[in-house]
């Protein structure tokens, strides 16, 4: 006989009509350790069950007589299987008198367990008890087991599709709870030690950020660069109160995993209550590597996601630091505005914003250049996002600065870009908009290389296109010759790249248009006319934003 089933014992639901045969098989299964629930009728069984499976507490087993007054029980059992909520239930048919095979038979095929004919010997009743109870806990424990892993494979995918750390974390924090049903918060601590935390309960209901901060620099201290996964028991006084639960001190177990030694540290944290037990010690018990080898792989799932969170952040890690490189390259290069140069005659305004974090870096610039004809400006974007697009946005830029030395025509300049492009950068294609002013008389020439073309903002609210348009840099395609206009003292011209205003799923015309009337709905001035347009337009963009403003001085 199995030891787990004699040591916890088992609840016996006996159903049978006859008083003396409740009383002799409760009897025989009390001795045996169980607990014995007696009922007199089918209608009773169901009835009990019902009550039991709202309090949460089915019996392990059902011993069910075949011939009970209000229904057989044969038709008992073939109910109570095919209810999802008790299918699960063992039963075992007993009769005195139905025993031949085809009874036997007929009990099977009604989704029974076993068949016992009585009378039987007090170790045989035991016996087959036992078994169905054994069977049933196995295969409760198997299907547990499937449903743990299933668990796990779901949160190990949502956080191998995280696009940031900060996404990270929550995911591992969201999965963390789902495996052990309980609150959990996740820390990812990068190689300089810059902290991300992730938590399964509310943003919302934690408003004071004192608990996460301080559990972070607790984790820092202990955690260990070592690759592979080790845990810790924190006691309650030394673990914030309120982190899992608000207002309650709890232990916190903690699990610590990296994948690479002096690279990422995941920290998943769950309350030491519901975790299993590590035994106990005066900051903590530890063990090294995720569970011990004879335990099945989801044993311990709080230790596997915690791996899978490690690996994972690894290229977050490195493309955050690729990231970071290309915004210091494109903030080394393009001038804030108060290193703009000093352009007589002319006002002007520029605005850079960064994508997103979790979008990659683009290649968006501007310039604004004194050139021998007047002011020469440009807005462009070099196609495509990473690193290799923002050192090839550079070398635009440098180029630009150095043919507008002898050359100041518009298109003379594209042309000459789009040669340089083809020369040294043959799979990469740019825009750009430049636009040479003569701040004397107002008269502008525009050349447009596949870029959204500038907006002149008039007195009184109206506000138009430039109808100017051209090929990309790096087709090799004739260019048309520039359009000409005059700029009046009121006007503003506006020019931007596409990150403003390009919205996937909605028509580029469409998005032209909202930025046209918004642009005339502007207050005055430069500045107003920038920050309005991207209060309009600039929230959580995909792409990098280049916007220049001028007017005459």
């Amino acid at each position: 006989m199995n030891d787990d089933v004699k040591q916890s014992g088992a609840t016996v639901l006996v159903v049978d009509d006859v008083p003396t045969n409740r009383y002799a098989m409760g009897a025989v299964l009390r001795r045996a350790g169980h607990h014995v629930v007696p009922v007199a009728s089918a209608g009773e069984a169901l009835s009990e069950l019902d009550v039991r499976l709202r309090a949460g507490a089915l019996p392990d087993v059902a011993l069910v007589d075949v011939g009970l007054p209000d229904m057989s029980g044969f038709e008992l059992c073939r109910r109570v299987k095919s209810t999802p909520s008790t299918a699960a239930l063992p039963v075992v048919h007993f009769s005195a008198t139905a025993v031949d095979a085809k009874d036997r038979c007929r009990g099977l095929d009604a989704g029974a367990d076993a068949f016992l004919p009585v009378p039987a010997e007090p170790r045989e009743i035991q016996a087959v008890v036992h078994a169905a109870v054994r069977r049933a806990r196995r295969r409760t424990a198997a299907e547990a087991l499937a449903h743990r892993l299933t668990l796990l494979s779901q949160a190990v995918i949502t956080v191998q599709t995280a696009r940031c750390l900060g996404e990270l974390a929550d995911a591992a924090a969201a999965g963390a709870a789902r495996l052990t049903g309980t609150p959990a918060v996740v820390f990812v601590i990068g190689p300089d030690g810059e902290t991300h935390h992730g938590t399964s309960r509310s943003r919302l209901a934690l408003s004071d950020a004192g608990p996460h901060q301080a559990a972070a620099r607790l984790i820092t201290r202990i955690a260990d660069r070592r690759a592979g996964v080790h845990s810790t028991v924190v006691p309650a006084p030394l673990w914030p109160t309120g982190l899992f639960r608000p207002g309650v001190q709890d232990d916190a177990r903690l699990v610590l995993a990296s994948a690479q030694e002096g690279r990422a540290q995941v920290c998943i944290a769950t309350p030491a209550s519901a975790a299993p037990s590590r035994g106990a010690g005066n900051c903590a018990t530890s063990h090294d590597g995720p569970a011990d080898d004879r335990q099945p792989f989801a044993a311990f799932p709080a230790e596997r996601l915690a791996q899978a969170t490690a690996l994972a952040a690894e290229p977050l890690l490195m493309y955050q630091a690729e990231r970071d490189i290309a915004l210091t390259l494109q903030h080394s290069f393009l001038p804030q505005p108060h290193r703009l140069p000093h352009l007589p005659g002319v006002d002007l305004v520029v605005r850079y914003v960064p994508a997103s974090r979790q979008t990659e870096i683009g290649g968006d610039f501007y310039a604004a250049l004194p050139t021998r004809d007047g002011v020469l400006t440009a807005v462009g974007d070099v196609v495509g996002h990473s690193l290799e697009a923002a050192t090839v946005m550079v070398e635009i830029r440098h180029a630009l600065r150095a043919y507008c030395v002898e050359e100041s025509d518009p298109r003379a300049l594209a042309e000459r870009l789009d040669r340089m492009l083809l020369h040294y950068h043959p799979e990469v294609t740019a825009t750009v908009c430049l636009t040479l002013l003569d701040p004397g008389t107002g008269r502008a020439r525009i050349a447009n290389a596949g870029h959204i073309p500038p907006v002149i903002v008039r007195e009184g609210g109206r506000a138009e296109y430039v109808r100017v348009c051209g090929p990309l840099l790096g087709l090799a395609l004739d260019r048309p010759e520039p359009v000409e206009l005059v700029l009046h003292r009121e006007d503003r011209l506006l020019m931007v790249t596409d990150g403003l205003i390009e919205t996937r799923g909605v028509d580029l015309t469409t998005s032209m248009e909202q930025l046209r009337t918004a642009a005339a709905g502007a207050p005055p001035g430069l500045d107003a006319l920038c920050d309005t347009l991207l209060g309009c337009f600039g929230h959580d963009r995909e792409d990098d934003i280049a916007m220049l403003a001028l007017r005459l001085g």
